[in-house]
């Protein structure tokens, strides 16, 4: 098998735990066998051209079952959530790279939204080494609390209007806690942010780019990023194979 492959997957369980977002857990033991935490799918629907890119948000290798959980945003995204259980799906993964886990690292955990569920991943393996801080619109919105404290994550809620948890930032609610390096998965003043914070404490930095994607593989030009290579040089790469997660100083300045 490549890197990835396309196979058909069952849909085995469905929920919505919040309005409009929508868990699915997809049987595909090949494709499970093979991701890692941080890494992507595209998904083709009936009738649609372009696969929709939905980042992996759970792997389970003994029941060979990959999850993912989504928001609906358009077309694409509600089509896919009314597939029912039993229903079979065609997925393209794993792509793109995945988050660097080092068990030995004590790693902050920051989620902005459905920035969330790439992180829960990373999450289970690093289990007791792992700090999730987690931000929402408001209390109806949170999403994977108990799942991250499930996979032994110390968890932490940040919420817009102050509804739940932490009135704020999850940057500032992360302030006083203790971390080697950083997983951010977000939108770009979260992501920027972050950077700022692991460059204030001299740790490593890691960001999960969110960009429009068109094969998911690096054949087209939909989702080029400003990106720096190894002697300072700025070029252009692509998200969905040079990312999606990216060390925070191959970024260039500007492309957050």
């Amino acid at each position: 098998m490549k890197q990835y492959d396309s196979i058909l997957c069952g849909l085995a369980a469905k929920k919505e735990p919040v309005p409009g977002v929508f868990d699915f857990w997809l049987e595909c033991p090949q494709l499970a066998a093979l991701a890692q935490p941080g890494q992507f799918a595209q998904i083709r629907l009936p009738g649609h051209s372009l696969r929709r890119p939905i980042s992996i948000c759970g792997i389970d290798r003994e029941q060979g079952r990959l999850r993912f959980v989504f928001q609906v945003r358009g077309q694409g995204t509600a089509e896919l959530a009314a597939f029912r259980e039993g229903d079979e799906i065609e997925v393209l993964a794993p792509l793109g790279h995945g988050f660097p886990i080092d068990k030995t690292k004590k790693t902050l955990l920051l989620g902005g939204g459905i920035g969330a569920p790439p992180l829960l991943g990373a999450a289970a393996e690093l289990g007791g080494n792992a700090t999730a801080v987690l931000g929402f619109r408001n209390r109806d919105a949170v999403i994977l609390e108990e799942d991250f404290k499930a996979a032994g994550a110390k968890v932490l809620i940040a919420t817009d209007d102050g509804s739940y948890g932490f009135h704020g930032l999850v940057t500032e609610l992360a302030q006083k806690e203790d971390f080697d390096v950083i997983f951010a998965c977000g939108p770009a003043p979260m992501l920027r942010a972050a950077k700022a914070l692991a460059q204030e404490r001299g740790a490593a930095g890691y960001l999960s780019l969110e960009q429009r994607m068109a094969c998911g593989v690096g054949a087209c030009l939909g989702c080029a990023v400003a990106l720096v290579d190894e002697s300072g040089r700025e070029y252009y790469g692509h998200v969905c194979k040079d990312g999606p997660v990216l060390a925070m100083e191959r970024i260039a300045e500007g492309a957050l």
